[in-house]
């Protein structure tokens, strides 16, 4: 029987009231990779073998997970499509065009809807790529993390920095809008390799570059053996150069980690960050879904043969494919909004609060003074924002609105 972890009000809950429900995103997962990056906490997994077996049963495994799912979105079109991963360019475009005609099939997609797919540099090859454009992919997402091959190699990236170009390169000649992951504060890096990385980035002149200092994330080999990192001042600066680099080169910091030259901001993410609706299909994948009545999370199986065991499971007894489910609770809704909307640099509207949480912006007044007197944020009567300060120090913003500090 399926461990379905739920809270105690998961069938008894209120009405939110919410008039609309909110945008609604896909995320497809992919859980294979070639090797398991050591700084890596995603559901990813080392290919045993030759993944072309793997392949067809699992999308078979995608397009009965979906059917399953429909009755929760019943009428709602999708307004962006990710694949994500592992790495989703392990798949042939034959497999990923299947998926996104099922998902035609299936959905009513927006016009001219985001479809991105998350791609290694170590797995391009020119008309792999162009066929994935052909099969309806609009949005490339590379991860670079570093131009330098000796970061690169310290990080446990397959490529090296002869093919982060080649990448690059051939993602220009098949896609109009290109992502470049970048991660700094590598292990011993300076400031100056920090500035060769963003620059050169910088100089391909993407649409969009997400850039991330690197943590040590629990359970990754990198937690357990921690690297020698730059100090806390160091890491600074370069987060400071990075910021400065990009903007001086016309991108807009929209977000914590996120710089986009202008029309280019990732919808999928922004519909994450603004608390709307997502269905994830694929091992591990996530979703949060919106009702009238309430706001439900699901982790489907993360280990991807249980996954698919699961799935011929759930045509017996239903709700075998979830590990995880439960209704959001108020005091989470409250800050699950917060958190991803105050990373935004320009932050929310305030009526959109009300209208993804089903909660009066004035049940956070209190909290909302506090921020502000202490100038981490700043509002009128129509968004919120967070200053400078704030972003920089998000923890210290976030803490203010933690559930165990409402009065509510």
């Amino acid at each position: 029987m399926a461990a379905i972890i739920a809270t105690s009000d998961m069938f008894n809950s209120q009405s939110l009231g919410l008039r609309t429900l909110p945008p609604l995103s896909l995320y497809i997962h992919i859980p294979w990779c070639v090797k398991k990056c050591p700084y890596c906490d995603f559901n990813s997994h080392e290919i045993n073998g030759d993944i072309s077996i793997l392949e067809d049963e699992y999308v078979a495994g995608l397009t009965r997970d979906l059917e399953i799912a429909l009755p929760q979105i019943w009428g709602r079109r999708v307004v962006s499509v990710f694949f994500g991963g592992g790495t989703p360019s392990l798949f042939s475009a034959r497999s990923i065009d299947t998926i996104l005609t099922t998902i035609r099939t299936l959905l009513p997609l927006e016009n001219y809807a985001e479809v991105s797919l998350e791609a290694n540099p170590g797995t391009f090859e020119a008309q792999k790529f162009a066929d994935f454009q052909a099969a309806g992919i609009n949005r490339l997402s590379i991860g670079i993390q570093s131009f330098n091959p000796i970061h690169l190699q310290k990080l446990g990236r397959i490529h090296n920095d002869r093919e982060a170009h080649r990448a690059v390169e051939i993602a220009q000649r098949n896609f109009d809008n290109v992502n470049l992951d970048l991660m700094y504060a590598l292990p011993n890096q300076t400031l100056e390799e920090a500035r060769n990385d963003i620059e050169t980035a910088c100089a391909f002149g993407v649409q969009h570059i997400s850039a991330y200092q690197l943590t040590l994330e629990p359970n990754t080999l990198f937690h357990r053996y921690p690297p020698p990192l730059p100090n806390d001042d160091l890491s600074a600066e370069i987060q400071l150069m990075v910021e400065e680099e990009l903007e001086s080169s016309s991108y807009i910091n929209y977000e914590t980690s996120a710089f986009a030259h202008l029309g280019y901001k990732s919808q999928h993410n922004l519909n994450y960050w603004l608390f709307g609706d997502y269905l994830g299909i694929g091992a591990g994948a996530h979703s949060k879904i919106s009702f009238a009545d309430k706001i439900v999370r699901q982790m489907r199986y993360k280990n991807p043969r249980e996954y698919l065991v699961k799935i011929v499971l759930d045509t017996i007894v239903p709700n075998m494919l979830m590990q995880e489910q439960h209704e959001v609770s108020r005091d989470d809704r409250q800050f699950e909004f917060l958190m991803n909307a105050l990373r935004l640099t320009r932050g929310f509207e305030i009526g959109m609060f009300q209208e993804r949480t089903g909660i009066s912006i004035t049940a956070i007044q209190q909290q909302l003074d506090e921020a502000e007197q202490r100038g981490l944020m700043v509002r009128d009567h129509h968004r919120i924002i967070p200053t400078f300060t704030g972003r920089r120090f998000l923890n210290d913003l976030l803490q203010i609105f933690l559930p165990d500090k409402s009065n509510i």
